[in-house]
């Protein structure tokens, strides 16, 4: 996915955009990047990020830098930020954006006698791409609204120049960005977990589609809000650190109302309930309290040395790493009917692998209990799942299995997202059969729907129904 962190401040900055950026290290995988304006010119750094902390990697840097204005980014994909020279202006950038069309925006840019300096695996830049749309207009602010409208995807931008930040929020506002507020300044992230201890106070929401001008002394709005959102639900799920907010929703809040909604809709009997590390913890603590049974660990995380859950980006190994992280407790396991929650079953590949583990300590049974619906197409519009084809999902390789054929059309599509009809019934039973689990339930959509607190028509739910908006 990936997150973004910049601040305007009357005194030096670098220390808050350092640590403010740090508080994104959960939503990327592959690189950190930093730029400050020092006064008379841009300063960068970029580090790869797959094998060590954004903090190892760029507090060595940190005296070269300094100056009141700067931006950071943790990057699931390509290297930012970036410095851009243009008719209007020099500018720092960086992005979190998924664009599906980048071949066909490449490929005009081509036709017009456009050129590319970065690239990412041999790629086009996304966010130089995204730069490139920008400088087609006579101002940021047009330029900004070129590149969202020409982008089928998401694209949420801080734009730094010699006098300022641009904060413009993708513009169905499908990833957030947050501003918060201290006597000397203003700051913008992606995560609101950001703000309390650099003493920044929540000030408000960048709405979908607003453009920002932020400095010193002040948040100018540029650009009025469109009045449709369609904000990625599996921020408060998955993706999301408990602490932060979202459309002043609290993550951990939600988690909490997710499991007891699970609770609610369930007539199973353990002896205990158990998150999976760490999503899991929250919807567990939230199905636990409801259901007013014991909350226990039977899997602890070893973090010492394991601590980042996204890393590395290979599959195989990131498969490898998360075994080593949980460890068993094997006399809790023992003899007992064990319920887990956990936030959503994407492969199914390591949940399989600890089902086993389980079962092989001495546990009786093994209930899962899903914080959201079945997940049955990938995500179009962050990076989630993009590396996986649709047959990659447990849900959608039900399907198949059941169906015959790899593209059902949508009517049979819709009755497999909808809860309580035979066909979900049966894809979720082959998906129990599949993890070898004693029983398996899916939350359904309405009831997390309900936890967020948002109408359905402002989140967008497409990996579960099929929904999406471009």
């Amino acid at each position: 996915m990936g997150g973004v962190f910049g601040t305007a401040s009357r005194g030096e900055c670098v220390k808050d955009v350092f640590y403010g950026t740090d508080y994104h290290s959960h939503l990327g995988t592959k690189r950190g990047g930093m730029a400050f304006w020092s006064g008379s010119r841009f300063i960068r750094t970029i580090h790869s990020i797959e094998s060590d902390y954004f903090r190892s990697k760029f507090e060595p840097d940190l005296p070269k830098f300094s100056g009141n204005l700067g931006i950071g980014v943790i990057s699931d994909n390509d290297s930012q930020p970036l410095i851009i020279g243009s008719h209007l202006g020099n500018f720092a950038i960086v992005t979190v954006a998924k664009i599906n069309n980048l071949e066909e925006l490449a490929r005009d840019a081509y036709q017009n006698r456009r050129h590319f300096s970065e690239s990412t695996g041999g790629a086009t830049n996304p966010t130089e791409l995204i730069a490139m749309l920008i400088c087609d207009a006579g101002t940021f602010e047009d330029g900004i609204r070129n590149a969202q409208e020409k982008i089928k995807g998401s694209c949420s931008i801080l734009l730094m120049t010699e006098k300022g930040i641009f904060a413009a929020r993708d513009k169905l506002g499908r990833t957030p960005l947050i501003v918060g507020k201290r006597d000397d300044g203003f700051a913008v992230a992606s995560e609101s977990c950001s703000f309390p201890n650099l003493e920044y106070a929540y000030e408000r929401d960048v709405g979908p589609g607003e453009i920002l001008f932020i400095t010193p002394d002040g948040c100018e709005q540029r650009h009025a809000p469109h009045d449709r959102m369609q904000v990625c639900s599996f921020l408060w799920v998955y993706y999301g650190y408990p602490a932060s907010n979202y459309e002043d929703i609290n993550v951990e809040s939600v988690r909490y109302q997710c499991g007891a909604c699970l609770a609610k809709n369930d007539d199973a009997q353990p002896d205990f309930v158990a998150g999976i590390p760490d999503s899991g913890i929250g919807h567990a603590l939230g199905y636990a309290q409801e259901k007013h049974v014991p909350y226990q660990r039977p899997y602890v995380k070893y973090t010492p040395t394991w601590p980042r859950s996204f890393m590395p980006q290979n599959q195989k190994m990131r498969d490898l790493v998360a075994n080593m992280k949980l460890i068993p407790v094997r006399s809790l396991i023992r003899d007992k009917s064990i319920l887990f929650c956990d936030d959503s079953i994407v492969r199914g590949t390591q949940l399989k692998d600890n089902v086993q583990l389980l079962f092989e300590g001495g546990a009786r049974e093994i209930h899962m209990r899903i914080a959201c619906p079945t997940l049955i197409y990938p995500c179009e519009f962050l990076n989630f799942s993009t590396s996986r084809s649709t047959l990659d999902l447990a849900g959608r390789r039900a399907i198949t299995e059941i169906e015959g054929v790899e593209e059902p059309d949508t009517a049979v599509m819709a009755e497999y997202a909808t809860a309580g009809t035979d066909r979900n019934t049966r894809m979720v039973e082959k998906i129990r059969k599949d993890l070898f689990l004693t029983s398996l339930k899916y939350q359904k959509m309405d009831d997390l729907v309900s936890a967020i607190g948002l109408p359905k028509e402002r989140l967008c739910t497409h990996c579960w129904d099929g929904t999406s908006y471009f």
